[in-house]
């Protein structure tokens, strides 16, 4: 009985290493066939993520909106749709924050910044909203309509920074590269460690993954989210309004994925510009993955693919290996991780198999009339 029910739980724990493992040895097949040492490429990934505190405060950067993203597509994966639409939230959220903390730029920064926080998160909930109102109203597929979205997005970011949005400085110069005036310093977050690029949005992303795992199972509403997504069918049954929570995940997804947008402005760029999202949108749901949609597992998971982004830019400067290869092994440890996750669901049914059928016998064992109810057991009759 012991190994049945530790056999899933060690599985769950050791595949996910594995299927990074396995991808990295696939990159490094990759890296032989660029002419690459792989050994010396994924020395020189690690420790320019890892080796010195420039690389690691630049990681807890990148992890930020990753994690931020990934805290979001655990609320709307748990809810049972898929949001594909973080590219994105993240842009309408970076440009509604910079609109507005532009148009106030005379206000404090104490109620600025908060203000500028939440506009960036209530443009992404919008954006998310409407895929969410689609699905829940006319069935209309997630995952496309949040790609479409992702492009309308793009749209109306490259249409701002070439017109309204457009730095007069650049107009003025006559260079017209498109991107934001640089937003008042009042509202820039605070730097954690001076001279680098980590801020205290990274604690606010960290506070926020707690208080997600309270949402989604310590409240109501995070029981009825997850029970939605586990058996739509069983909970209609039980009053849950279902085409609701479906609407409020991906609503929820979008506001993190808003929010991050915002945190990326104004504290590290500074300004809205081309290029802001940096994939974090697509970067987040594989976080998400490998953490096993859980908000807590999000952030060691964020911390190493944070790692992996800043790595492969210093490997594609040191060793001439394009960037563009730890995009190839973050897809594969998506396949992985899912085929991974696939696996453990077919042995954990096996174990509860095992465990009924232990159980069973244990109970024909201990009976009176053992013979007669091990007969209506072969015969598919339950005993009493």
């Amino acid at each position: 009985m012991r190994r049945t029910y530790w056999t899933p739980r060690l599985l769950e724990i050791l595949l996910p290493v594995a299927a990074v493992l396995l991808a990295f040895a696939l990159g490094g097949i990759l890296l032989l066939a660029l002419g690459a040492n792989p050994f010396q490429s994924f020395w020189t990934l690690l420790s320019g993520a890892f080796g010195s505190v420039s690389g690691l405060t630049s990681t807890l950067a990148k992890a930020t909106p990753l994690l931020l993203v990934g805290l979001g597509i655990c609320i709307s994966f748990r809810g049972g749709v898929i949001n594909i639409g973080g590219e994105g939230q993240i842009i309408v959220g970076a440009l509604a924050s910079t609109a507005l903390a532009l148009a106030l730029r005379d206000w404090p920064g104490w109620l600025l910044l908060p203000l500028t926080l939440l506009a960036g998160a209530l443009a992404g909930a919008l954006w998310g909203g409407i895929a969410g109102l689609l699905k829940a109203r006319l069935n209309v597929n997630e995952i496309l309509s949040t790609v479409m979205l992702n492009a309308i997005a793009l749209q109306i970011m490259n249409s701002l920074l070439r017109g309204l949005m457009l730095d007069p400085a650049q107009i003025a110069a006559g260079t017209n590269i498109p991107q934001s005036e640089t937003l008042p310093q009042q509202v820039w977050l605070l730097k954690l460690v001076p001279r680098t690029l980590l801020h205290s949005g990274a604690i606010l992303a960290l506070v926020l993954a707690i208080l997600v795992y309270f949402l989604l199972w310590r409240t109501t509403i995070g029981y009825r989210i997850r029970t939605v997504g586990l058996n739509p069918s069983a909970a209609r049954y039980a009053g849950i309004p279902v085409p609701f929570y479906v609407a409020l995940s991906l609503t929820l997804a979008g506001a993190f994925a808003g929010l991050a947008g915002a945190v990326e402005v104004v504290g590290v760029q500074h300004r809205m510009l081309e290029g802001l999202s940096g994939g974090y949108g697509f970067s987040g749901i594989v976080a998400a993955l490998f953490g096993k949609l859980h908000p807590l597992g999000a952030v060691p998971a964020s911390f190493l693919f944070g790692g992996l982004l800043v790595g492969a830019d210093k490997m594609q400067r040191a060793i001439q290996v394009p960037s563009a290869l730890i995009v190839a092994i973050n897809g594969l440890v998506v396949m992985f991780v899912v085929a991974s996750d696939v696996y453990v669901r077919r042995v954990r049914r096996r174990a509860g198999k095992e465990a009924a059928a232990a159980s069973l016998a244990e109970s024909v064992a201990r009976s009176p009339g053992g013979t007669a109810v091990e007969r209506r057991a072969e015969s598919g009759v339950t005993p009493p």
